[in-house]
This record gives structure tokens, C-alpha cells and sequence, in this order.
């Protein structure tokens, strides 16, 4: 007999407690904000950690993460206000309030992306060296951020009745599904891609230092784009509040582009004829 699952138990099903964590007199922290910080403190950790491994200096890490932070969220939050300048045009001061989210990862990427090159050229180092260990902290920051949507009750997909459907209070729902109380949580299923988007990165990683994997110099980050911009792809598909331009979905359009790139990319690291280095243990070993 077939399983239907809308009669399993309820206790997969999400409610947000709120986007507000606590609140002290005028002071108020938010949900989204703290895991921002937690991500961003997570991710300079194991960024030094892996440079280490590579026998790298940790502090040029430090530094890079203080430019990553000054290019990638400002561009985050422009990116997303230029693709909703309708709303933002009539209500101006709400542009600086990141804080109730309404950022976007590509506005993000791009951001960083380009104080990453920057940093790398004054301080004459390799960027596909700073990309590569960077790439790691930067999905697993992206798993982690994603839990801002749920409790601020965005991004999420469309109206569905599964055992992990999400509860979107009335006056969060777009007004053409007013009528409907549960989506498909579409955080979720991002931030458990991303999840096994850096697994798959971690392990890259650490068997190229054990020399069981040819690893070039610069693969991680286009394993990165490559991977990260196929999950976002289709999981764009199921949202209902996506960023558009005319009839498309910026988000998959730009995710397509990644996934061209990451490949073509790829193809030219472990193709051409003077190769980037492989990435070996300093030590000879994975240890």
C-alpha cells in the first residue's frame, strides 16, 4: 500500500518563533544579525584552520575576512534593493535596514569577489589560493544564513501540505496565496545543500593534502560555484518571492551562469597545458 505522507506526524512542520531574539529596553537583537556574526566568526576560524594545512599564514586570513565583510554585505543588500527599487523607491529609509532582512548571496559573492582580488593584488598573494580556502567558510556561512529566512518568515516556496511544511503568518504570504497557510520551506532545503555542498568541499580538501586526489590549485572554488549554483537553480524554482527581471528569475539565471562558468573553469584548470600546481600536504602527508 502506497505511504501517504500527509497523515505523518506533525512534529516536522515549522513555525517561526519570530524574527526578534531578545530585546532590552532600545536595544534589540535579532535573529538574522546573530547568525550573520556566528557565520561570519565560523568562517574566519576555519578559513585560518585550512590555511594552516596549506601552510599558509592564518593572520592573512583574518585580514582578507575584514574586506570580505566591508565588499559582501553592502553589495548583498544593493543587489537585492536594485531588483526591488519599486518598493525601496517609495519607502527610501527602509534601504539600510538590513537588519529585517533582504540581502542577496549573489550581491554577495560579486562583492567579495572583487576585495577579494583587490586584497590578493596588494598584498601580492594568489587569489585562487585565497578562493580555495575560502570557498569551504563561505557555503557553510551560506547553510548557516539561510535560517535568517525562516525566522523572518522569507524565501520561502510555494503552498504545500508535506509533513515539513512551513507555517507563514497571513501577512507575510503574497497576496495571490493569502489563502494558504503552509510552504515548502525552501531555507531549509538550501541550507541542507550547502551542507553537503561543503562536505564535499572538506573532503576535496583534505585529500588533496593526502595526495589520494589531484587537486589544483583554484578547483575548490569552481567545485564551489559549480555545486552551490545547481542546488540554488532548482531550489529558486519553488519560491515565490525570487528576484526578477521581466519574466526571469535573476537567481537562476545567474546560477546557470555559475554553473558555465564553474565547469569551463574546471576544464581549463586540469586541461591546459601549463597547469596550476596541485595542492599537496607541505608535510608530505594528509595529517
Amino acid at each position: 500500500m502506497a505511504l501517504d505522507i500527509s497523515t505523518l506526524p506533525l512534529a516536522f512542520q515549522f513555525t517561526s518563533p519570530g524574527p526578534i531574539l531578545v530585546k532590552l529596553g532600545p536595544i534589540t537583537i535579532r535573529w538574522y544579525g546573530l547568525l550573520i556574526a556566528t557565520a561570519v566568526l565560523i568562517g574566519v576560524s576555519l578559513s585560518q584552520y585550512l590555511a594552516k594545512r596549506r601552510n599558509i599564514n592564518p593572520d592573512l586570513l583574518s585580514d582578507l575576512s575584514i574586506w570580505l565583510v566591508i565588499g559582501a554585505i553592502p553589495a548583498a543588500r544593493l543587489y537585492y534593493v536594485l531588483f526591488q527599487w519599486s518598493e525601496y523607491a517609495q519607502y527610501p529609509e527602509r534601504i539600510v535596514a538590513i537588519w529585517q532582512g533582504g540581502i542577496a548571496i549573489h550581491g554577495a559573492i560579486i562583492g567579495g569577489t572583487l576585495a577579494a582580488l583587490i586584497f590578493a593584488k596588494l598584498k601580492q598573494v594568489s587569489f585562487w589560493q585565497l578562493a580555495d580556502l575560502v570557498a569551504p567558510s563561505l557555503i557553510l556561512g551560506q547553510a548557516i544564513g539561510r535560517w535568517g529566512n525562516f525566522f523572518n518568515s522569507e524565501a520561502f516556496g510555494s503552498p504545500t501540505n508535506l509533513p515539513w511544511k512551513l507555517y507563514i503568518p497571513p501577512e507575510r504570504r503574497p497576496p495571490e496565496l493569502a489563502n494558504f497557510e503552509y510552504f515548502h520551506p525552501t531555507f531549509l532545503y538550501e541550507s541542507l545543500w550547502n551542507l553537503m555542498v561543503f562536505t564535499l568541499l572538506i573532503t576535496l580538501f583534505f585529500r588533496g593534502l593526502s595526495g589520494k586526489l589531484r587537486l589544483r590549485l583554484g578547483a575548490l572554488s569552481m567545485v564551489y560555484l559549480t555545486a552551490y549554483s545547481l542546488g540554488r537553480f532548482w531550489i529558486e524554482g519553488l519560491r515565490t518571492d525570487s528576484l526578477m527581471l521581466g519574466p526571469l528569475r535573476i537567481a537562476q539565471v545567474v546560477s546557470l551562469v555559475g554553473i558555465v562558468l564553474g565547469l569551463a573553469g574546471l576544464a581549463w584548470l586540469y586541461i591546459r597545458k601549463r597547469p596550476f600546481p596541485d595542492v599537496v600536504s607541505p608535510k608530505g602527508d594528509g595529517e
